[in-house]
């Protein structure tokens, strides 16, 4: 018997998920929180709001009511990351996989969203899916690596594999969960410098500076959480920190972008139908790292853009920073 699948969340990238997996003709479930959207899926196989160009397949179910995933033996979360704890917590309780895709630290609490949902739905078994992904991209049925990390090792990724695999989604196995999350949440933060970068104009080669100097950030923290150089150096990390740092098809550039043209934080978060989770981990990874010693001056530096500090300015000072080594044995002496 096959497992049943079902995906929380009913935006561009839960309903791209939810469309790779009817691909093959299986029955999926997807929980949306608004009935417009639930009522538009069922009745005319669209998402206006929030993937308007793509068909989706009649094999998928949508409803406004978790209760209708208690039998569903693979749920992938795709909740936006501030929201994840409370959307899990009112799950019906059931021995199942849970698959993470939200990418974010929580705010609040400044835990990764793996603690989020244990807490929230014990006895699941978490495993996080992330990677190089743009959510029209992967509805079209368009070519797509992932990383696919288990928290249950090898006997998780042999339940959960052939499941999620399809002939153009190609999940690739990790034990990592801590370093999928990291690399996930971080690259946002990176995307929406590079789209500062962009709108300020300042060219390709300060953009390929601040990928490179960004990926430095990254592994700093990862190290000190524990997570696996490996990790960060393939489809979690490096893939999707370069994907979504080069196309104003990612939510975090494309704001990072509107910063740098002069508009303001408040007005773009206002004004946005999708949620750009970079700007909401920001402060808190800014937090983070300024708590554990952890160097990370892009991160400052899109934190204080949010905050309202002018763009140009903030560049001058990351500009202005003491010469160093591109390797340090010291992570405080890096930039």
């Amino acid at each position: 018997m096959s497992q049943r699948v079902g995906v929380i969340g009913a935006g561009a990238w839960g309903t791209a998920l939810a469309q790779m997996l009817a691909s093959d003709g299986r029955e999926v479930t997807i929980w949306a929180y608004e009935a417009d959207v639930a009522e538009a899926i069922n009745a005319e196989r669209r998402n206006p709001p929030y993937l308007p160009d793509a068909a989706l397949a009649d094999t998928i179910r949508a409803t406004t009511d978790l209760a209708d995933l208690v039998d569903i033996d693979i749920v992938l979360a795709v909740t936006p990351a501030q929201l994840l704890g409370e959307v899990l917590s009112r799950l019906p309780k059931s021995p199942r996989d849970l698959v993470l895709c939200s990418k974010g630290i929580e705010a609040e609490t400044g835990r990764l969203m793996n603690d989020v949902a244990r807490e929230a739905s014990p006895g699941s078994a978490i495993a996080v899916l992330s990677g190089p992904t743009f959510a029209h991209e992967v509805a079209r049925g368009l070519p797509t690596a992932v990383t696919l990390a288990c928290e249950g090792g090898a006997a998780q990724w042999e339940r959960l594999a052939p499941a999620i695999a399809r002939r153009t989604f190609r999940p690739y196995y990790s034990d990592d969960v801590t370093g999928a999350e990291i690399g996930g949440a971080i690259k946002n933060v990176l995307a929406i410098a590079c789209g500062v970068v962009d709108g300020l104009a300042l060219g390709q080669n300060a953009r390929a500076a601040l990928i490179a100097r960004g990926y430095a950030e990254m592994q700093r923290f990862g190290e000190a959480l524990g997570a696996q150089a490996e990790t960060l150096a393939g489809l979690c990390g490096l893939g999707d920190l370069v994907l979504t740092c080069s196309s104003t098809s990612s939510r975090n550039f494309s704001l990072g972008k509107a910063l740098g043209e002069g508009r303001s934080a408040a007005e773009l978060m206002a004004d946005r139908t999708t949620v750009a989770e970079g700007a909401h981990t920001a402060p808190v990874l800014a937090r983070l790292a300024d708590q554990g010693d952890i160097a990370m001056p892009i991160t400052a530096a899109v934190n204080a853009i949010l905050e309202g500090a002018p763009p140009r300015k903030v560049v001058d000072r990351l500009l202005a920073r003491p010469l160093t080594a591109e390797q340090a044995a010291d992570q405080t002496d890096l930039a």
